[in-house]
């Protein structure tokens, strides 16, 4: 199950589960759209893949499978 994280790894913006901000690799790593557009230019920089558009978890499946609360922000975002 999606883990959906809180925030953007790299400009640390909110990113909350209903966002359709949200952008995914295969391994979970969660940028907002602006920063995968901009300086990662679609290339995930945790493991060289692409991303995808994070599925919205229905606020019924929500409430009882909850979004993650632990924020991954990096030490330095391209």
């Amino acid at each position: 199950m999606l883990e959906l994280r809180p925030n953007c790894e790299c400009c640390d913006r909110d990113l909350p589960p209903d966002s359709a901000e949200a952008r995914i690799c295969t391994f979970e790593c969660t940028f907002c759209a602006d920063c995968v557009a901009g300086p990662l230019k679609g290339t995930c920089p945790n493991c060289g893949g692409g991303f995808a558009s994070r599925p919205i978890r229905p606020a019924t499946a929500l409430a009882r499978f909850p979004a993650s609360i632990e924020r991954v922000v990096r030490e330095s975002c391209p």
